[in-house]
């Protein structure tokens, strides 16, 4: 056990500095292992952000029912009454046309403009939120175009329909992303591999060597498993250092649309566990690779 913990410890420590006696070659593959670790991280940060942008598809399954200037109060409360009976909808809100244009001389930052207005052109409007059971998740629930047939209707607004076509987007996207990752991964793991295999190549003669005196091949695997490991966790920290440089350089125009929403929402970056994730998959692609390369090689019964 004393003999396997050295080699071990021998082995860790030989692999890091063979890879610091070549820096030029190191360096070159570390940029491309990080490189196809970061685009899919980024990529997924952006569904992410877009995701927390567009809310959740409940909080957008109101439907604003614009009612003609000419109903009054009491006929608005009506409509409202009725369509709280109907077996698909959870709650109607009434917004009568003095609150609703003291909201928008809240948000719309055109107060001073306003005063001017001799009258309030705004009508009164029924916020009718239908029950999630019966609301189908494509296309607009049948109360939509019964509202829009109503005699004292003038417009009805269903803004989840939007935000359907957009979760379809963003579903698109995270399957792309998805693909991407894979395929990156497989770039990220060959090229270790590559790497690992020339390696075994230099030193044919020194394996031989061993091999002849008695060495096992998990003997002769270890050092380059461990290369395989250092290539990997080099490259998760170079690539979390390309996002932390991506997030920087785009820090400034994300806030000044952050700040044009009135601040509703932050962009985030990477969390902790998700900065782990990405260093213990790449420590992991790493070790695989060197793990198939030297396999694949030792097979044959010579490194060569």
């Amino acid at each position: 056990m004393g003999a396997w913990r050295e080699h071990h410890s021998r082995s860790f420590r030989t692999s890091l500095q063979r890879l610091t006696a070549r820096p030029g070659a190191t360096a070159l593959t570390l940029l491309v292992m990080s490189l196809a670790l970061c685009l899919p991280f980024l990529l997924w940060l952006l569904l992410d952000n877009a995701r927390a942008l567009g809310g959740h598809l409940d909080d957008a399954r109101g439907i604003g029912v614009f009612l003609k200037p000419e109903v009054d109060s009491a006929a608005a409360k009506s409509l409202a009454e009725t369509l709280r009976q109907r077996a698909d909808v959870a709650d109607v809100v009434i917004k009568t046309p003095e609150e609703g244009l003291a909201e928008f001389r809240s948000q719309s930052g055109f107060a001073d403009a306003l005063k001017v207005l001799q009258s309030n052109p705004l009508p009164t409007v029924l916020i009718v939120t239908p029950k999630i059971a019966t609301a189908p998740t494509r296309g607009a629930p049948p109360i939509v175009d019964e509202l829009a047939r109503d005699k004292h209707v003038d417009q009805v607004q269903y803004d989840a329909l939007w935000r359907q076509r957009l979760d379809a987007i963003l579903a698109f996207t995270a399957r792309l992303a998805g693909v991407l990752a894979v395929l990156l991964g497989l770039a990220a793991l060959l090229v270790v591999g590559n790497t690992v295999r020339n390696d075994i190549a230099g030193r044919a003669e020194e394996i031989s060597v061993m091999q002849l005196l008695g060495a096992d091949r998990a003997f002769v695997r270890r050092p380059f498993l461990y290369t395989g490991l250092w290539y990997g966790a080099l490259a998760g920290l170079c690539a979390l250092i390309l996002i932390g440089v991506v997030e920087i350089a785009l820090s400034a125009p994300l806030g000044q649309l952050t700040s044009s929403y009135g601040g509703r929402f932050a962009i985030h970056g990477l969390s902790i566990v998700q900065a782990l994730a990405l260093l213990g998959a790449s420590i992991v692609l790493g070790w695989l690779g060197a793990w198939i390369a030297t396999t694949r090689q030792l097979s044959f019964g010579h490194p060569q």
